[in-house]
């Protein structure tokens, strides 16, 4: 789905997009104050300024959604359903889709479970997230093991669907990019093994849709789900958008305002209803206007941006963190499909003799950097690839251990359209002055967290 990365560093790296808080300042526990680099991107990608801006111009205007026949509800309401072609755009829906608004990608997954046919039977990876991981409890269920390349993904499901019911109901769920190793996965040709058994597929575009360019119908997805809130518009919002027969078939999500079409008392006492057919079947309640404007806002500012530029900048951000760590012996980067997978800007790793809470602890209060350790909601995937057993409980985010001791969670580094080459390059000199001369400050684990301490003051 992508170029092979560059592992060589380049310094030609073009302006990043303009994004909030990028010259926010932060104090350091050694002293002074120092421009935050925010590396957590995977987690929530900071706001474009371009998404911002609309909202706020939007804002003033403000009303409720399908809900009055006043100049403002009338706006708000062309404005709600321009979003949904736009963001229809974006996806390049086929004629026919529905794209439902939701909370986020976990709440599109679990819309989705919810309106399962009976019997549906379900197929995902070990390797995916929670919000995809999860929802399916309703179902019945197969798990799938980790492979180590995406030739193995496509062979393990194909061995998996040949062993179902072949007249029942079948759904695939899988992810576009992994929010641990970033690791690009092989969806258009896992989309044909489906549809070749007779079973549908939605793809987990959290990490995808905000560095590649998406296309429904050319990956042949069923559906796809994804979240604003990584998409540069934290705002609250999410998007579930494909084929519409088992939405427009299931019960609504929510039961409420703006879901029914007809409501009327039975003679027995009962109430009778009758529901839409359209995507409002699930968007029960008012809609969160302003969250999916941002979303609308957001796709807009990334196809004029260019993704051909888009990608060729984060790919040699990639490049640089990428070539910095090699140069550490200490750092193990971690990997499903090995060092030349395509990826994008979300790169997980481990640092010998070191609790990955308490270095992601000191790259925050020693350089700024703000970066995220733990097991990342996809805790079966991360004990695979550190060799610890995948089906362990554990907590998430917990360091297992005392500061300086070794942890068995990782650390991990994300970043995109709006990060600056500096905030890259100053993470690679931090990690290796880290490995080398150890942290400066000292740490005490607090409330299950590595945090400095203030007695060191």
């Amino acid at each position: 789905m992508s170029a092979r990365p560059n592992t060589a560093v380049d310094t030609t790296v073009s302006t990043p997009l303009a994004v909030l808080g990028r010259d926010v300042t932060v104090p350091l526990v050694t002293g002074g104050e120092v421009t935050y680099a925010a590396l957590d991107y995977a987690a929530s990608a900071p706001a474009l300024q371009r998404v911002w801006d609309d909202v706020a111009a939007y804002a003033p205007y403000y009303g409720s959604v399908h809900r009055g026949a006043g100049y403002l509800s009338q706006l708000s309401t062309d404005l709600f359903e321009n979003s949904r072609r736009t963001v229809a755009e974006f996806l390049d829906c086929r004629e026919g889709d529905q794209l439902v608004f939701t909370r986020s990608t976990t709440d599109s997954l679990n819309l989705l479970a919810a309106a399962l046919p009976a019997g549906c039977q379900v197929f995902v990876f070990e390797t995916e997230h929670h919000a995809s991981l999860l929802p399916w409890r309703d179902a019945e269920v197969t798990y799938l093991n980790a492979p180590r390349t995406p030739a193995e993904a496509v062979t393990t499901l194909e061995r998996a669907l040949a062993d179902r019911d072949p007249y029942g109901p079948a759904l695939v769920c899988v992810t576009g990019a992994s929010n641990v190793t970033g690791e690009l996965w092989p969806v258009r040709e896992l989309a044909a093994a489906a549809h070749a058994h007779g079973a549908r597929i939605v793809l987990d575009a959290a990490q995808l849709a905000p560095h590649h360019p998406l296309s429904v119908r050319e990956l042949d997805v069923d559906w796809v789900a994804f979240s604003g809130h990584k998409l540069y518009a934290p705002f609250g919002s999410g998007v579930l958008a494909g084929r519409a027969d088992w939405l427009q078939d299931a019960d609504p999500y929510l039961a409420g305002g703006g879901a029914s079409r007809k409501v009327a008392r039975r003679a027995d006492g009962g109430v009778e209803v009758e529901w839409h057919s359209t995507a409002a079947r699930h968007e029960a309640g008012s809609p969160n206007v302003i969250g999916v404007y941002a979303i609308a806002s957001a796709c807009k500012a990334l196809t004029e941006a260019g993704f051909d530029e888009l990608v060729a900048r984060e790919q040699r951000l990639v490049g640089v963190v990428r070539a910095g760590l090699a140069e550490v012996p200490e750092v193990k980067v971690l990997s499903l499909f090995g060092d030349d997978a395509p990826r994008v800007g979300v790169i997980s790793f481990v640092v010998e003799g070191w609790n990955s809470s308490h270095f992601a602890a000191a790259l925050s209060a020693e350089y700024g950097i703000g970066v995220r350790d733990g097991l990342f909601c996809a805790h079966p995937l991360v004990r695979t690839l550190l060799g610890s057993d995948p089906q362990d409980p554990g907590e998430c985010g917990a360091p297992e251990s005392e500061p300086g001791e070794r942890s068995l969670n990782a650390i991990r580094v994300s970043f995109g359209a709006g990060t600056p080459e500096e905030h890259v390059e100053r993470f690679v000199r931090a990690v290796k002055e880290l490995v080398a001369q150890g942290a400066r400050w000292n740490y005490r684990t607090e409330d299950g967290r590595c945090v400095p301490d203030t007695a060191s003051a």
